[in-house]
């Protein structure tokens, strides 16, 4: 093959870079402490941020946190106790740099992908790929 055609068969097969330059942001938790109980009541709108199942970012605070939880049917994450918002946010943003963030480039352009217990993570920026028991 000449180099123009290998060229155009790379450009094809290459993971299409985010055109978004907008700064990524992480919501921070909105809820209150309701006798011995936190209610975070945006859990959902943080999972579709970056892009994660809440299932698997549920498993991950609670586990981090040491607490039972639960959401409820409207959409509010109930913790068994009560749980400072500096606290929660800290590991929202541990589950982000260990789920989220590329390893290599830094970025959070990544797809998500659990098959039995093993998570794998691919980078849409700069292609890399790993993967992490989950």
């Amino acid at each position: 093959m000449d180099y123009q055609r290998l060229l155009e068969k790379a450009k094809k097969e290459s993971p299409t870079v985010s055109q978004d330059k907008g700064r990524f942001e992480i919501p921070l938790a909105k809820g209150h402490i309701q006798g011995t109980k936190t209610i975070i009541t945006n859990i959902q709108q943080i999972a579709d941020q970056i892009d994660r199942p809440i299932e698997h970012l549920l498993k991950y605070l609670l586990k981090e946190l040491a607490t039972p939880g639960d959401i409820k049917e409207n959409g509010s994450l109930i913790l068994g106790r009560k749980i400072a918002s500096e606290e929660f946010n800290s590991k929202i943003k541990k589950y982000s740099e260990e789920f989220v963030f590329c390893k290599e480039c830094k970025k959070p352009d990544t797809k998500f992908k659990k098959e039995n217990d093993v998570i794998s993570i691919q980078c849409m920026v700069c292609g890399a790929k790993y993967t992490k028991q989950g």
